[in-house]
Parts: C-alpha cells; sequence; structure tokens
C-alpha cells in the first residue's frame, strides 16, 4: 500500500452540519441577507461541490439579494467571511475529529504509507483542521495537502484525486481513498483509486455501489471497524 488520502469535511471532521452551515449562515446575517439554511434544507445543498458553488447555486434557485450589483463579488466576500467564521469555530474546539482519524493515522505512519488530503475546501480551514485536530507531528507527515481552488474543476470530476497522484508519485491501484460521499467516490474512483466510504448523516443514503468498502465511522478502540492491515490485505487480494 503506497498512499492513504483523505477527503476532509465529513471525513476526517463531521464539518458540515454544525460546521459549514452554521458558518454560512453567520455570513449571511453578517451581510444582513436574509438566509437562514436549516439543517435538512442544508442536506440538499452539500451535494454541491464546493462553498461558491453551492451559494450561487442557492441564489440562482431562489433569488439574488435586491442591491447586489456584482454576483461575482458577492460570493467571493460571502466565502472570505463564511471561512472566518468557520475557523473560529474550529479554533474554538466546537468540533472534534470523527473517531478512528488519529489511530488509523498513526497506523500508516507505522507502515510508511503516505498521507495526504484532497478537499475542496478552503485550503486554510483543511490546514487548520490537519494542524489542531489532528497535530503538528501527525501533519508532519503528511506529503500533501491540496485544498481549495487549487483545481479547476471541483469534484466528481478526478482532477484533484489525479493531481495527488503525480504529486506524491504514487499508483492510485496500490492506494485508498477515503471518502463520504457520492460525488468524492466517483472522483476517487475515476482516478483509479480504491475508495472507502465513511458515511455520516448527510450522506448514508447516497449511492455507494462503486465503493470497495462502506462502513459509518473508522472506529477506535473497542469497536474499530476498520484497520490499515485491513486496507493492505485488500489491495493485495485485489492486485493478485
Amino acid at each position: 500500500m503506497e498512499a492513504l488520502i483523505f477527503d476532509c469535511d465529513g471525513v476526517l471532521v463531521d464539518t458540515e452540519r454544525d460546521g459549514h452551515r452554521v458558518a454560512f449562515n453567520m455570513a449571511f446575517a453578517n451581510r444582513n441577507i436574509n438566509v437562514v439554511w436549516s439543517i435538512d434544507e442544508y442536506k440538499e445543498m452539500v451535494k454541491v461541490a464546493g462553498g461558491k458553488e453551492r451559494m450561487k447555486h442557492y441564489f440562482d434557485k431562489n433569488g439574488w439579494p435586491d442591491d447586489v450589483i456584482d454576483r461575482e463579488e458577492l460570493i467571493i466576500n460571502l466565502h472570505k467571511g463564511k471561512t472566518q467564521f468557520f475557523m473560529q469555530l474550529i479554533e474554538s474546539g466546537t468540533l472534534s475529529l470523527r473517531p478512528g482519524i488519529k489511530r488509523i493515522v498513526d497506523e500508516a505512519i507505522e507502515h510508511n504509507i503516505k498521507l495526504a488530503v484532497c478537499s475542496t475546501s478552503n485550503e486554510k480551514s483543511v490546514n487548520l483542521i490537519v494542524h489542531l485536530l489532528l497535530g503538528k507531528q501527525r501533519k508532519s507527515n503528511f506529503q500533501s495537502i491540496l485544498a481549495g481552488d487549487i483545481v479547476s474543476r471541483k469534484k466528481p470530476d478526478p482532477e484533484i484525486y489525479n493531481l495527488c497522484a503525480e504529486k506524491l508519485s504514487i499508483n492510485p491501484k496500490n492506494c485508498f481513498v477515503v471518502e463520504d460521499s457520492r460525488n468524492g467516490l466517483i472522483a476517487a474512483k475515476s482516478a483509479g483509486f480504491n475508495c472507502l466510504i465513511t458515511t455520516n448523516d448527510y450522506t448514508t443514503d447516497e449511492d455507494f455501489t462503486e465503493a470497495d468498502i462502506i462502513v459509518n465511522e473508522l472506529g477506535d478502540e473497542p469497536d474499530i471497524k476498520i484497520k490499515i492491515d485491513d486496507l493492505i490485505l485488500l489491495i493485495k487480494n485485489k492486485n493478485k
């Protein structure tokens, strides 16, 4: 096994419902925009990859604020504000790593397996999550953290995973991507990677037919669902 690659939102941390959704609503309120995304409404919104794309999709469908002159500028400014609010939530300790993340990262380090993160979220917030929640020592073992607008086409397009394979000089068939959504699954499989799905409240009902493994979490003692040795064995069996 050459590499273990993580998505961020919904994989490292359950960020969507109590993180990004809350930060979006704070950004709307800060600009006096009368929009509040409910938990159920945001469940549909997360199917649109990327925060800026998510807001544009919403306003295109439901109408733009009346006083908007430059729509692109509004989206950029809202996203900057939302990112700041989201980072405040991370720094406050409101959000925590999902079960099993630290454990499987440590197992990968012990096996000299390369580590990376591939996320459509803002680069600063992804780096902050890895630094604060996984810790400086673990972060130093990540060969690459690819996030934000580093690619022109976001998931389900495989561009970010193709870029990761190139940067890490890895063969995708000897690696695992950990994702939580169908968009992420399609992106990973289209780039030739094996894919482990860890579902969450927002994605549990999505179609994961193409996934190699599906669990509700990675798990910690005494309820470990997946170990790095399980992934190594699966790759060996597939490559026989």
